[in-house]
């Protein structure tokens, strides 16, 4: 495994985790990719030695932590805490880059206006909503939602940071107003949020290029740059390959006899956190794990490196775990891959099987 892998399974508490709740593990990695909200979850129980569904569930109910389109205009789960200042520092960004779509949907700017007024005053009061509700009280007051109008309103509303989501029932998401279950005081400034962005990033996905940053972020590359000068003092270059890596100073020592392979969820930082994968994928194998329309499936990882892919099926009670190696496991692989299946077991807290 190369010292880029080892590293970055440390930072990113895959190998070993020094964190104690779904809202440190979220806040320590800046936010979560969260369009696949069950391998989100499982994004975190990773990261969280002993947790389960049901616990990263009850943090979002208890509102901890929020799913909301955050980072590069997609779902993330971010820390109550946090969610201000990083809307007040990428939500610009994200509308300005929409502007050709909304143009495209017949969006205009009174209508998002609009649509924000009503979903604001159809959650507040401590109103829960489901994303069906929603869309119902929408057209009742006239506003057309077909086709993707209505996934762009509610985006818009939530980048305004209007609302967010607390979590689901069934596919459904549930929505709250964010100003009255969400309050921060602090006065962050743009550059503040940008420093401690770029912060988070490095400590959390280092070692990691400016690149990497950039492309996570999607944050104008100047915006980026500067992050990461506000920071450099902090952190430790390591040039590799021609490239130039960055990371904190202090990187933790990772656990004792840390597990070989781990079981990645879909859109797994540890994936989609950079620009550049060579450090953990053989660039020949990438094309195995970005399926069409832009589906990443969950991954299995061997001493830092992405080695193939696996798939889980719930029926009558138990998961069932089936693995697609790149190539066929080794000696011993197949016990490990065991082992992190009755993770994921104990995670779901159902029986478990595997093949």
């Amino acid at each position: 495994m190369t010292d880029i892998a080892r590293t970055r399974l440390v930072n990113q508490q895959i190998a070993h985790s020094t964190l104690n709740s779904p809202e440190e593990v979220v806040s320590h990695m800046g936010a979560i990719q969260a369009q696949d909200y069950a391998g989100a979850k499982w994004a975190v129980g990773l990261r969280l030695p002993g947790s389960t569904d049901a616990g990263i569930e009850r943090a979002l109910a208890d509102r901890d932590i929020v799913r909301t389109w955050a980072i590069r205009g997609t779902l993330h789960f971010v820390a109550a805490k946090d969610v201000r200042w990083l809307l007040a520092l990428v939500a610009p960004v994200i509308i300005r880059k929409n502007a050709r779509r909304y143009r495209e949907l017949g969006l205009e700017e009174r209508t998002l206006t609009q649509s924000c007024e009503v979903l604001l005053e159809a959650l507040q009061g401590g109103g829960l909503l489901d994303r069906r509700s929603l869309r119902k009280i929408l057209e009742e007051k006239g506003i057309d939602t077909e086709g993707q109008r209505f996934a762009y309103m509610l985006q818009r509303a939530s980048l305004e940071g209007h609302i967010c989501q607390t979590g689901m029932r069934g596919n459904n998401p549930l929505f709250v107003a964010l100003g009255e279950h969400f309050r921060d005081d602090r006065l962050v400034t743009r550059d503040d949020g940008l420093t401690e962005l770029a912060k988070r990033y490095f400590a959390s996905h280092g070692p990691a290029t400016l690149g990497d940053f950039t492309w996570w972020s999607g944050l104008p590359a100047a915006d980026a740059r500067a992050g990461l000068e506000a920071n450099k003092e902090e952190l430790t270059r390591i040039v590799t390959g021609g490239l130039s890596y960055w990371c904190s100073r202090t990187i933790p020592e990772p656990g004792k006899n840390p597990s070989k392979m781990v079981l990645l969820p879909g859109f797994d930082e540890y994936f989609l956190g950079y620009r550049d994968h060579g450090a953990t994928l053989d660039v020949m194998k990438a094309k195995n794990l970005v399926l069409k329309n832009g589906i990443i499936p969950p991954a299995i990882l061997i001493n830092g490196r992405i080695a193939g892919t696996w798939m889980r099926t719930i029926r009558k009670g138990k998961v069932v775990l089936a693995a697609s190696p790149f190539t066929p496991f080794l000696s011993g692989e197949h016990d490990e891959f065991a082992a992190a299946a009755r993770r994921y077991g104990e995670f779901l807290e159902l029986p478990v099987e595997w093949d």
